[in-house]
């Protein structure tokens, strides 16, 4: 199973930890094809243009997204927006203490999973759920 995992970059990195923690977790279940999400320090060396093409076609490889929205971000959005057009599984993961209310266009989107969590213990549960029902 091929998992792209979505996650806020440029709207903030103060998640960078949790996200490696949930990309950990994800490769119990297949190859997670952006890991670089979590990792400390971005590479910075390709264009805007070379991330978007990098992006969009592992988007279309993916068999499944799994997005952490807790963190607002244009680029996670259109990502999921992206995912829908293509008819993908859609994951989305949020902490309610930090969001109480993600944007109405995911929890009100009916193909779109949403599931709120307090802690990465509770976040695996539900990845364990998702994959190993």
């Amino acid at each position: 199973m091929k998992i792209y995992f979505s996650g806020s970059i440029r709207g903030g990195r103060q998640d960078a930890a949790l996200y490696r923690e949930l990309i950990n977790e994800l490769g119990k279940y297949g190859q997670v094809l952006t890991e670089h999400i979590g990792a400390e320090t971005l590479d910075e060396q390709l264009s805007d243009e070379q991330i978007y093409e990098t992006d969009m076609n592992w988007l279309r490889e993916s068999d499944i997204i799994i997005a952490e929205i807790t963190t607002a971000s244009l680029g996670v959005g259109y990502e999921i927006g992206e995912a829908r057009a293509l008819g993908k599984r859609i994951v989305c993961l949020y902490r309610p203490d930090v969001t109480p209310r993600p944007s109405a266009m995911i929890t009100g989107a009916p193909d779109i999973e949403l599931f709120p969590y307090s802690g990465i213990e509770e976040a695996r549960e539900i990845l364990r759920g998702i994959f190993e029902s």
